[in-house]
């Protein structure tokens, strides 16, 4: 049964998280059309679940977990996705934006395999633990462990090579002495 302050609890709460819950989706999949759907997916079965979520505190974290499923669902039932336009009738987009609209750190995100992408997102752009992240992803936190290790590696090397160091010498560069080994 509706009532008017669950409605405008769960209004509040979306006026409040909107911007954010799509940054994190358009993080997860890489694209700002997506992120809208997933978004719109994860916040249709939120509503859905309001009156046990609300009271608990747990309806972002929710929307999350939602988020990653419904994009592991969209990414193995390719013949559900829409197509945009009619086939050669539409012409094609720039696949880059202008660097004022894209930063680099967004771009090599993009690049990573997508389980290193999610995890890199939910540990350390969302500061979960291991144990929420391999929660939310429903692998094992050994799984997340080496995922986040990589991720950030590939990440390292990535925005190294962007700015024009070699990857190594920017990564020793922002070590303390105190943590260096002997020289």
């Amino acid at each position: 049964m509706r009532t008017p302050s669950r409605d405008a609890e769960f209004s509040a709460f979306v006026s409040a998280r909107r911007t954010h819950l799509r940054r994190i989706a358009y993080a997860v999949c890489g694209d700002w059309h997506q992120a809208d759907d997933l978004l719109q997916t994860a916040l249709v079965k939120l509503y859905v679940a309001w009156p046990r979520l609300h009271l608990d505190g747990r309806e972002e974290a929710y929307v999350r977990q939602i988020i990653v499923r419904a994009n592991i669902d969209e990414s193995r039932r390719p013949w559900r996705r829409e197509r945009p336009g009619l086939l050669g009738h539409d012409a094609v987009a720039r696949t880059e934006l202008p660097l004022e609209e894209r930063s680099a750190l967004f771009d090599a995100l993009q690049d990573l395999p997508i389980a290193q992408r999610k995890v890199v997102v939910l540990r350390h752009w969302l500061g979960l633990s291991v144990e929420e992240t391999a929660s939310e992803l429903g692998i094992a936190t050994g799984t997340v462990k080496s995922h986040s290790s990589r991720g950030l590696e590939k990440l390292r090397t990535a925005l190294a090579r962007m700015e024009g160091a070699e990857p190594h010498s920017a990564i020793e560069a922002s070590q303390s002495p105190a943590t260096q080994g002997p020289s």
